[in-house]
């Protein structure tokens, strides 16, 4: 305890022993000349039971390190001189592992004693402390940031905070630094735009402070100045500021901020104090005698307490986090979280998610425009889902904490049947818990499982507009980790053929071919699933993106209707969709101009074959051109047309395709008439302003010698109307011969005059039958 107040012309410390084992208290007084002491700090000691070292360091450097244990009590070790200057001055002190760092004052060597401090004339040290039982073993100085200013050194288990100590400097108060001693690294962060630059110390002379700031200068002069009210260190190692608005924020070591709770009164004074410390997840702040408790990963009030003296202090509680001790005047308190059953103690979140999605479900069905909150979910009676839902997961979150209580006969069969889903959602729950308090080597790999489950979670459940930004949000988080459970749920993978295969279900296939499209989402940054898909692809495997579109388009055919409206491929393509994808990507380059060809191509739809084909031109990759038009001739008698047109065209007009002729001409159709051919021929012959075409200099030319080949296959390819009348043309003499003929009196009827044809008279069946029988 620092007594500064009784008397006030005189500081005192008191160390004592907590539990009173024994040995003699620490008691030190000094005089008011004697300079002001910076810090108090509890160090790293030898592991002995009931051993304690404590550093008293004084502005000028001297420190006392005093040591305890049970037997002798407290004993003055030994006394150092951190600064090697005479004139340095600490400002700030701090203890990060078995090293002391401080923020020292360096003034001039020809400035006046009496001077003002000044802009750039501090600097931040560290030393190694070793603590033994004989003495203490004291490193060389480092220096970490010179040529700095002012800073108040805060120190978790791995990193070190440097927050600026003055808003005079316009520019150095609107950012924080951030010194993590094993990469030997500076972060620079502020708080109102997060993380801003990060470099690595490599040797003392990047050290300095202006040119760690020089690249940076732009951007800050842009930033609002730093609302600090108060600030302290988490025991998860993050960084607690609570603003002079009263706004509880956290700064992680990565440099990224995020609110948690805003705290009642108002705008804070300057002199109004505020405790903050951390019990596990539960954040404890004390101000103007009022305690908050509050979940540091929700944001949630967890409770409101109105204490009978205003100053307190947190008291250490190691391995107890389950309750709060508090420092009083009148002596030490406990707090304890856990309260009776039967006490009207807050649901848990878990309940509370249920009874608020269970409104926006019933909302959504009901006819009525009021509208439906918890309290009237719960007081109605009619809605027994929630309810039963609500008790299930109470019981089962209480099982492992607490004595088992009945359930109703109801309910434990709605248990039975939801048991694997709850054990599902609490390894979830597990697993995020780890991803929160894993070491960073082990971050990634937990959270690679945390995304896996996540995605296969929501590609199970309804896709609607808040589930696709959830996954919007994951695959923008953790883009590497997503496309790996992209891959995982979809079972994507390469047979021995080297062809795409996927094994999902097709309700999931549904999910993520379907959904809400662009349009209906809204122009908010949503992407449909189809379009992180495919944008994942192109990031990690961009080979696999066409035969993943051909896949698709089997996929489609299976589950929908040709043509459906409810299905994708009755809005937009999903050629067009993924075409899209790589269209938003900022760089163009030879690999997107084949992935665009790629992608038409494997489509198989007409005008996109045709597109593709235009684009092989233009590129002039003439035996891809052939290629293409031998394989895609196949498809359709129309697509045939089209293409051995476009292909003529091109060979009317250049001399490029002379050397495929040969397998160009068997792709004419057997429609195509000599005429026809002709008529494109001409239609695209060269306009030429020199010669004449047949006396051409050019040797570039078409000539008729070219053409005759296809002009030849043509004239002896027989027409459609000769294969009509082929079985007519193929008998062995035309026209028939003519049936022999009988000589006939004439009938009386008939004059001489008259003759009747030579026809008539063998038209009938007799004369016929008579003279095949002569």
């Amino acid at each position: 305890v620092l007594q500064k107040s009784r008397p006030p012309s005189l500081p005192r410390l008191v160390a004592f022993q907590r539990h009173g084992i024994g040995g003699a208290d620490l008691e030190r007084s000094w005089q008011p000349p004697q300079p002001a002491l910076v810090g108090l700090l509890f160090l790293q000691s030898p592991v002995t039971l009931g051993s304690w070292a404590l550093a008293l360091v004084w502005e000028h450097g001297r420190t006392e390190v005093w040591y305890f244990t049970v037997a002798v009590g407290w004993q003055l070790l030994q006394t150092l001189e951190l600064c090697q200057g005479a004139r340095a001055r600490i400002v700030s002190v701090c203890n990060q592992g078995a090293s002391l760092v401080w923020c020292e004052e360096r003034p001039p060597l020809d400035a006046p004693l009496d001077m003002n401090k000044c802009a750039f004339m501090f600097c931040v040290c560290t030393r190694a402390l070793e603590v033994e039982e004989q003495g203490v073993r004291l490193g060389t100085v480092r220096i970490v940031l010179h040529n700095s200013p002012e800073y108040q050194v805060l120190a978790s288990p791995q990193h070190v905070f440097l927050m600026p100590a003055t808003a005079s400097f316009a520019t150095t108060s609107k950012f924080l630094l951030i010194w993590h001693p094993e990469k030997a690294k500076l972060t620079m962060t502020a708080p109102s735009a997060g993380f801003v630059h990060s470099k690595v110390l490599c040797s003392s002379s990047e050290s300095d402070f202006r040119k760690l700031l020089l690249g940076s200068v732009g951007l800050l002069s842009g930033l609002a100045p730093l609302d600090i009210h108060t600030s302290t260190v988490s025991n998860s190692g993050s960084l607690l500021l609570v603003s002079t608005k009263g706004a509880v924020n956290v700064v992680e070591p990565d440099g990224s901020q995020r609110h948690i709770f805003d705290l009642e009164g108002g705008p804070l004074a300057q002199g109004s104090p505020v405790q903050l410390r951390t019990f596990g997840s539960i954040l404890a702040c004390v101000l103007a005698g009022v305690l908050y408790l509050i979940d540091q990963n929700t944001g949630r009030l967890i409770e409101k307490k109105i204490l009978s003296m205003k100053e307190v202090h947190f008291l250490e509680s190691l391995g107890e986090e389950d309750s709060i001790q508090l420092l009083t005047q009148t002596g030490i308190y406990s707090f304890s979280f856990s309260k009776p059953e039967d006490s009207s103690r807050p649901e848990p979140c878990l309940v509370e998610m249920v009874f608020e999605e269970a409104c926006r479900y019933y909302q959504r069905r009901s006819l009525s425009s009021s509208k439906l909150t918890v309290e009237k979910l719960k007081k109605g009676g009619v809605f027994q889902a929630p309810v039963a839902l609500a008790a299930i997961l109470q019981h089962s979150l209480r099982q492992k904490q607490k004595p088992h209580r009945g359930l109703q006969d109801t309910y434990a069969k709605l248990l039975s049947t939801m048991s694997l889903e709850l054990q599902s959602y609490m390894s979830l729950e597990l697993l995020k818990t780890c991803v929160v308090c894993a070491p960073e080597s082990e971050v990634e790999s937990y959270c690679e499982e945390l995304v896996e489950q996540e995605v296969s979670r929501v590609l199970h459940s309804d896709m609607d507009k808040d589930n696709l930004a959830y996954l919007n949000s994951v695959f923008s988080s953790f883009p590497k980790a997503a496309w790996k459970a992209t891959r995982s749920c979809l079972q994507l993978q390469q047979n021995g053929d080297g062809l795409l295969v996927a094994r999902a279900t097709p309700e999931v296939w549904k999910k993520v071919l379907g959904g809400p499209q662009q349009e209906e989402v809204g122009p908010n940054g949503v992407v449909p699933l189809f379009e992180l898909i495919c944008a994942s692809f192109l990031r990690f495997k961009p080979k696999w993106l066409p035969s993943f579109v051909e896949l698709t388009q089997q996929y489609v055919s299976i589950s929908w209707p040709y043509s459906s409206k409810e299905g994708p491929e009755g809005r937009v393509p999903l050629y067009k969709r993924a075409l899209g994808v790589l269209a938003r990507t900022n760089k163009h380059s030879e690999a997107d101009d084949e992935m665009e060809l790629e992608l038409l191509l494997c489509s198989k739809r007409p005008k996109a074959v045709l597109q593709a084909l235009h684009l092989l031109i233009g590129l002039k990759q003439w035996q891809r051109v052939v290629e293409v038009a031998e394989k895609f001739s196949k498809l359709s008698p129309l697509l045939k047309k089209e293409i051995f047109t476009t292909l003529l065209a091109e060979f009317a007009q250049h001399r490029e395709l002379d050397p495929y002729l040969d397998t160009l001409w068997p792709l004419c159709p057997a429609e195509l008439t000599a005429s026809d051919i002709l008529t494109v021929v001409l239609q695209h012959l060269p306009h030429s302003q020199e010669d004449p075409v047949p006396f051409s200099s050019d040797g570039n030319q078409l000539t008729v010698g070219l053409l005759k080949p296809l002009l030849q296959r043509v004239v002896q390819h027989p027409s459609t109307q000769d294969e009509m009348y082929s079985d007519a043309l193929q008998s062995p003499t035309f026209p028939p011969p003519t049936p022999p003929r009988e000589h006939k009196i004439p009938s009386k009827a008939v004059a001489d005059d008259a003759p009747q044809p030579p026809m008539a008279r063998t038209s009938s069946p007799s004369a016929l039958a008579q003279g095949d029988t002569a």
